[in-house]
């Protein structure tokens, strides 16, 4: 009705009257409300205001054009457990040359040591082994990153949280409620492709499990639950800050892309491209917490206890035992100085150098100012060039496949969304 007033008021008015002016005055301030909300395409809070505007171009923001919850987490999981899969040869061989025991060690150089594991024992048992804890592990774990960070993610944005830093505190947030299923499925993973086939004639890990069942039924029984959690810490202090930078820089790549596209629809070389950068780049700032993190799983334990318990007397080991001879494994594992930790979340690319001071400490800040004190800063990056290829190739993997399969949901899947003004 006031509308309605008004615009007749308008008509009857004279040239430059006070109807003109009055529109004139809400025009322009209709004009400056547009053209202040450059930046995100999804993230505009003035969304339910403005629906009424048909030709929304991505500089000022594709309003609401958020998929729903359930697809992102379907299409999140997807693409992150695709991304692992694929990336899973090349974690079991960095595994094996990170928690390699034997001393000269017999994984040196990455392509020798892919081809010793395939040679000797093969695909399923050598260069997948642990695949099905990863798979496992996986798929939930990045339903539930993406789930929290979408969630989290537009509730902050809505209250006004500045995009940046939104987008910095969800990954945060992702990552975290994703680690308690990630980091037990990495123990599983991580000593089966350390071990690699059962009762492996080639290479002796000091694990020899029959499979997946076995691996966590044997860790409960003879370490207890908590076990399964091992490098919990550690993991967060590396895996935390990397989700979150790379997820703030892919943002920030799929906003400029947008915009210099001038559409949502920015292509595929454009998707690959924006996902590798930021986890390129995110893997290389948080390069130094992979060294440190490394190094403490890595180094030396002098006291007794955590990790290598005295290993599981399996069917082909049980006449040994009985005869009162002892496995390599379980002297190996009775004397506490020979124990090594190894990593049990994504795969370092960082191997320890030949005489590197052990750190003697299980902080990351004390660990880190080790490694400065004894390398220099060039220590703090040792392995910055293989972590940044790692990380751009399975976050461009990754967030590619996330794209792909959340467009694909969305003419296979629709759904029907709120109006924005309700």
């Amino acid at each position: 009705m006031v509308f309605g007033s008004g615009a007749g008021s308008s008509l009857s008015s004279p040239p430059n009257g006070p109807g003109d002016h009055n529109l004139d005055r809400v025009s322009a301030l209709l004009d400056d409300g547009l053209t202040s909300q450059t930046g995100f395409w999804s993230d505009v809070n003035t969304a339910g205001r403005n629906s009424h505007i048909g030709d929304m171009s991505p500089q000022h923001g594709e309003l609401e054009n958020r998929p729903p919850y359930i697809h992102s987490m379907i299409a999140g999981g997807l693409g992150g457990t695709s991304g692992d899969m694929l990336m899973h040869s090349l974690d079991t061989v960095k595994t094996r040359q990170q928690g390699d025991p034997h001393m000269p060690p017999r994984y040196t150089s990455l392509g020798s040591s892919y081809y010793k594991i395939l040679r000797q024992e093969g695909v399923r048992r050598g260069l997948y082994g642990g695949w099905l804890p990863a798979l496992l592990g996986s798929f939930p774990g990045t339903v539930l990153f993406f789930g929290t960070y979408e969630c989290s993610k537009r509730h902050m944005l809505d209250y006004g949280v500045q995009p940046h830093l939104a987008y910095l505190a969800s990954g945060f947030l992702g990552d975290l409620a994703a680690s308690v299923v990630y980091v037990p499925s990495e123990v599983l993973k991580t000593r089966l492709q350390l071990q690699g086939r059962y009762n492996n004639p080639f290479f002796n890990s000091g694990y020899n499990y029959r499979g997946t069942l076995d691996a966590a039924r044997t860790i409960v029984r003879l370490e207890g639950f908590p076990a399964l959690f091992y490098g919990y810490q550690a993991t967060l202090y590396r895996d935390l800050p990397f989700s979150a930078l790379q997820f703030m820089f892919y943002e920030q790549g799929q906003s400029w892309a947008r915009a210099w596209k001038d559409s949502r629809d920015i292509g595929w070389q454009l998707e690959l491209v924006t996902g590798a950068a930021a986890g390129g780049l995110a893997g290389t700032m948080t390069c130094p917490l992979d060294v440190v993190k490394t190094r403490l799983q890595t180094q030396l334990n002098h006291d007794a206890g955590s990790f290598h318990q005295e290993p599981v007397a399996s069917k082909g080991q049980g006449a040994d035992l009985k005869d009162g001879h002892t496995t390599q494994a379980t002297a190996t594992a009775k004397q506490g100085p020979q124990k090594r930790l190894i990593s049990t979340s994504s795969p370092s690319t960082y191997t320890p150098r030949p005489g590197a001071a052990n750190l003697q400490t299980s902080s990351v800040y004390e660990g880190l100012k080790v490694i400065y004190r004894t390398e220099g800063f060039g220590g703090w990056f040792r392995g910055v060039g293989p972590r940044a290829v790692w990380t751009s190739i399975q976050s461009g993997c990754m967030l590619f496949l996330y794209q792909t399969i959340l467009r694909q949901l969305e003419v296979y899947l629709p759904m029907e969304r709120p109006e924005l003004g309700a």
